[in-house]
C-alpha cells in the first residue's frame, strides 16, 4: 500500500522505495485521526492530505505539521481547527464508539436555569435584606402605604408593652412554654389572641381554612406539623379548636355535591370535614342552608376533636391524662363565646368512649 504522505506525482514517478518507514507509519496514523470524510468528488486517500488535528493540550502533533517535499504537489495547509469560546464539547457513547457533539453554551445554562432560578431569587432577596443600604431607598407613593399605620401600631406596642414588660420578652426570648395549643380558622374576622387575650408566649397558634384537623392517616399537612411540636416539643397541656359563625369555609363544605370532584384547594381542603356534612344533612336537613351551615360549624369542631385522638402521641398523653382536648366557638354576629371539653375513656354511659363536659357559655 502506497504512504499517504507522498503526492500523486510522486506515486507516478514510481517513487514508493523513497519513502523512508518511518514516514508512513506517522501518515498512517494522522489518516487515520481524520476529522471528517472526503469532500464531493474526491476519492479518500488518494488526494486528500490528512489535516491536522488540534491536541487536547496544545498545538498539532509535531508529525502532523509537515512541508510537502520537493516533487509532491503544493496544497494550502489549513490551519489548526480551534475551539470557538461560545461552543463545549460533549462526548457521548453510541454503539460502542466515542462521539463528540458540540452543543452552544446556551443549551447548556437553559437547561439548569430552570433548576436553580427559584433558589438564586431568594437568596438574592436574602441578601438585599441583610444588606443595610437597602434601607435608605426611599419609597413612591408612601402617603398611601398601608403600612404606616401598621408601623405607628408596632411602635406604640413597642413602648406600652415592649418596654413595660421587657424581663418577661427577655425570657421568651430564650425559650417558650405555652400552656395552649390554638387550631383557629384564617378568617380575618376570627384573631384568638384578640378574642381570648392570649398574650405572646401563651398559645401556640396554627389558622387554617374552617379550622380543621386532618386525620392522622391524612399525611403530612401544616396542622398536623403544627400539632407535632405543639405536643412532642412544646408539651403543651390543652388543644383548642376554635370555630366561628358564618365560616365561608363551612359554606363551601355544605355546598358540595356528593359526587363532586374538582381541582379547587379549597374544595380539596374541606372535604376533611365530609363527616360533619353528613352528620349535619342527616340531623339539619330539612333547616334552611344558614341552619345547617350553623350547625355544621359546630359540628366540624367535634369531628376535628375526633380527628385529634387519631394522632397516636395525642391519644397516648389523653389517655394519661396529661393533654385536655377542647372546643370553642365565636359568635361575632352577637359577641358570644362557647367552650367544652372531650371526655374521651372506656366505659361511659351508652357504651361510648367520647362525651361533652364543662360547657359554659360567656355573653
Amino acid at each position: 500500500m502506497l504512504p499517504r504522505s507522498l503526492g500523486p506525482a510522486a506515486r507516478r514517478l514510481g517513487l514508493v522505495a523513497a519513502a523512508a518507514p518511518s514516514t508512513a507509519r506517522a501518515s498512517s496514523a494522522s489518516a487515520a485521526r481524520r476529522p471528517c470524510p472526503p469532500s464531493d468528488g474526491d476519492e479518500a486517500g488518494e488526494d486528500d492530505e490528512p489535516l491536522p488535528l488540534r491536541t487536547p493540550h496544545g498545538p498539532p502533533a509535531p508529525e502532523e505539521r509537515r512541508w510537502p517535499r520537493r516533487g509532491e504537489q503544493r496544497r494550502v495547509m489549513l490551519k489548526p481547527i480551534v475551539e470557538a469560546p461560545s461552543i463545549i464539547n460533549k462526548t457521548t457513547r453510541a454503539y460502542g464508539r466515542r462521539q463528540t457533539q458540540l452543543l452552544p453554551r446556551n443549551t447548556i445554562r437553559r437547561e439548569f436555569s430552570f433548576i436553580t432560578t427559584a433558589a438564586k431569587d431568594h437568596s438574592v432577596l436574602t441578601r438585599q435584606l441583610l444588606d443595610s443600604r437597602h434601607d435608605t431607598v426611599d419609597e413612591v407613593g408612601t402617603e398611601h402605604d398601608p403600612f404606616i399605620e401598621l408601623k405607628a401600631r408596632f411602635m406604640d406596642f413597642k413602648q406600652r408593652n415592649y418596654v413595660e414588660n421587657f424581663s418577661n420578652y427577655q425570657s421568651l426570648a430564650q425559650q417558650q412554654t405555652p400552656k395552649f395549643m390554638v387550631i383557629a380558622c384564617a378568617d380575618s374576622r376570627v384573631c384568638p389572641t384578640s378574642i381570648l387575650g392570649f398574650q405572646p408566649g401563651e398559645a401556640f397558634t396554627v389558622r387554617n381554612v374552617a379550622n380543621l384537623v386532618p386525620p392522622y392517616e391524612h399525611g403530612g399537612s401544616e396542622t398536623s406539623a403544627a400539632l407535632e411540636f405543639a405536643v412532642n416539643t412544646l408539651q403543651v397541656e390543652n388543644v383548642l379548636v376554635v370555630g366561628h359563625s358564618r365560616c365561608g369555609g363551612i359554606q363551601a363544605l355544605m355546598s358540595m355535591k356528593d359526587d363532586s370532584t374538582s381541582g379547587s384547594f379549597i374544595k380539596n381542603w374541606v372535604s376533611i370535614g365530609k363527616s360533619a356534612r353528613l352528620s349535619t344533612k342527616a340531623a339539619a336537613g330539612n333547616l334552611s342552608f344558614e341552619m345547617q351551615c350553623t350547625h355544621c360549624e359546630k359540628e366540624s369542631i367535634n369531628s376535628s376533636l375526633l380527628n385529634l385522638l387519631t394522632y397516636p402521641w395525642i391519644e397516648k398523653r389523653v389517655n394519661e391524662g396529661t393533654l385536655n382536648l377542647h372546643g370553642g366557638y365565636y359568635n361575632f354576629v352577637d359577641c358570644t363565646f362557647e367552650k367544652w371539653t372531650l371526655v374521651y375513656r372506656e366505659g361511659l354511659k351508652g357504651g361510648s368512649k367520647y362525651a361533652i363536659k364543662n360547657r359554659s357559655s360567656w355573653s
